[in-house]
């Protein structure tokens, strides 16, 4: 792409650099109880509601891309949105598409995953997230595949759950698995069909941004090698786990299924299929690297077999990882970073670990690396490898007094950074953790605010998706917070489907533009919106600015 931003005549921006700040997982809560952001002591961004120009965003649904407005958003659609400017179709409504159409199973991928197993009499192994959280995965769609392979003549298939507990109630495990087994029942009198392994996601397989490859490893051990702790079934299984370790699904250690000899079920073998039915890419790269990869460190993959691996869909279009995946996913192009890169500005963009592939690769429209090596600065703070509810301060300092650094070097037109701790610690369901981590963003957010000022520059203030607003499970109909076993509220640890601030914070601001932004938009908005504070027209087909100038 050559295409540069036009200048505006009219408004030549700041001295300053302008500063987007993506508190991940910050909504404005629709009960008053469980909502962290409502309930913690955050006098900054209190005081910033009250006195600065403020609107509230769409984040989730078709706001997002997603196929209905029931559909929760998450992080990376929400970083696709920010950093495109527009909304593409995304993940779930892309192979929801694909699979309705059946446009799927008549593609190369599917065709050779099928052939593979009944040329080699061998086994269709499926991995993936085993719910309906419709963030990684969707179990609908694993079993359109199940049927579909079944009815084209496989034989033998193998199910490897990753129990979720997060894009779902935290203890929900035996609601998906109890009726599954009933589903696979008559599926039986045709084909040869069990779970396999399992475990927690946030034990095995599914890490991302190689934080802890050793959850890689025991995954690998799990699903491929069938060697771990062994249960007769996956009920009985996660029964005792549950009953020995009090573990939410997330955590639930990992388990092997065993046959009447006590050998595993579905340990995978040379000639065998293997699909992974994530088609969200963060937490798929690392397990798909172990599958395909043949020069690889990360941990001893002895024996590997050799297997015909497929994704779900591309988690990776720049390294085109996997090499066969079933669903093409959505082609962004000239993203804020592309036109800013292209127009001669120059970018910094900071998280940690856990974010950092956001603020990136997302924001970037799924892409790997920098669209010009001289022209933008990634920085990555490392995460702890800990409970996050045990540390919800997270690494909130560290990003800040980075951002700190930059703004006063006078280096960037424009910074973005992402604060994860609403997300990550609204994940573990700890309401007090979930407090305190909000109350950690709120104390950056004023040191950010002042370097802001002192340069001259701006910051706005967003987030992807709620999480920390809603950490109590409540009823539907009433509103009630629904308690548990133990007397205490069930606590909550999906997104929510909440609208999310916008904040402008302007201090050289002479009147330019209305005090009173739009509303009513999404956050895909705030693309154009950073692009006119920075001085500049927003591309035509991007979605409108929250301003409205004079």
């Amino acid at each position: 792409m050559d295409e540069k931003l036009l200048i505006n005549e009219s408004f030549k921006g700041r001295k300053g650099p302008v500063v987007l700040c993506i508190m991940d997982g910050v909504g404005f809560g629709k009960y008053e109880n469980g909502d962290a952001f409502l309930k913690g002591y955050t006098p900054n961004l209190d005081k910033m509601l009250k006195t600065l120009p403020n609107t509230k965003l769409k984040a989730h649904g078709t706001a997002v891309g997603l196929p209905s407005d029931s559909d929760m958003g998450n992080s990376e659609v929400g970083h696709n949105a920010i950093g495109a400017g527009r909304v593409f179709s995304q993940g779930a409504k892309l192979v929801n598409e694909a699979i309705q159409s059946e446009r799927m199973f008549k593609e190369e991928t599917w065709l050779k995953a099928v052939e593979n197993c009944k040329s080699n009499n061998s086994t269709m192994h499926f991995l993936g997230l085993f719910s309906d959280g419709n963030v990684h995965s969707n179990i609908s769609h694993l079993k359109a595949m199940i049927e579909k392979a079944i009815d084209e003549g496989v034989k033998k298939i193998r199910i490897h759950l990753l129990l979720d507990g997060r894009d779902v109630p935290e203890t929900s495990a035996l609601k998906y698995v109890e009726p599954f087994e009933e589903y696979l029942k008559p599926l039986r009198e045709m084909c040869d069909i069990k779970i396999a392994s399992g475990g927690g996601r946030m034990k095995i397989t599914m890490d991302r941004y190689s934080a802890n490859w050793d959850m890689v490893k025991i995954g690998w051990d799990i699903h491929v090698h069938g060697k771990g702790r062994m249960f007769s079934s996956a009920k009985e299984a996660i029964e005792i786990l549950r009953k020995e370790t009090n573990a939410i699904d997330q955590d639930l250690p990992p388990f092997v299924i065993k046959d009447q000899n006590d050998e595993p079920v579905g340990a995978m073998h040379d000639g065998d299929t293997v699909v992974f039915y994530n088609f969200r890419g963060d937490r798929a790269l690392e397990i798909t690297a172990a599958f395909e990869e043949d020069v690889f460190d990360k941990f001893d993959r002895t024996p590997r077999p050799n297997v015909f691996y497929a994704g779900m869909m591309e988690y990776d279009g720049d390294m085109h990882v996997p090499k066969n995946f079933l669903v093409t996913p959505p082609a962004i192009s000239k993203t804020m970073g592309e036109y800013l890169c292209k127009t001669g500005l120059n970018l910094m963009a900071i998280s940690e670990t856990q974010k950092y592939g956001h603020v990136t690769y997302f924001f970037n429209g799924n892409r790997t690396g920098k669209f010009d090596e001289n022209k933008e600065t990634y920085i990555e703070i490392t995460s702890d490898i800990i409970p996050f509810e045990q540390r919800p301060w997270m690494k909130g300092a560290e990003i800040t007094d980075k951002v700190i650094e930059s703004v006063g070097s006078g280096k960037y037109d424009f910074i973005r950074l992402n604060y994860p701790n609403g997300d990550m610690v609204g994940h573990t369901g700890i309401y007090q953790a979930a407090i305190i981590a909000i109350e950690t963003v709120d104390l950056c957010l004023k040191r950010l605010a002042d370097a802001v000022a002192k340069a001259g520059g701006v910051l706005i203030i967003t987030a992807d998706h709620g999480n920390c607003d809603d950490m109590f499970q409540h009823n539907k109909k009433t509103g009630e917070v629904e308690i548990g076993e133990n007397g205490k509220p069930e606590a909550k640890t999906s997104h929510s489907l909440n609208p999310v601030p916008c904040i402008i914070y302007d201090p050289e601001g002479k009147g330019e533009y209305k005090q009173t932004l739009r509303d009513g938009l999404g956050i895909s908005s705030v693309t154009a919106t950073c692009i006119e504070l920075l001085g500049y027209e927003k591309p035509e087909d991007y979605d409108p600015s929250v301003l409205e100038f004079k």
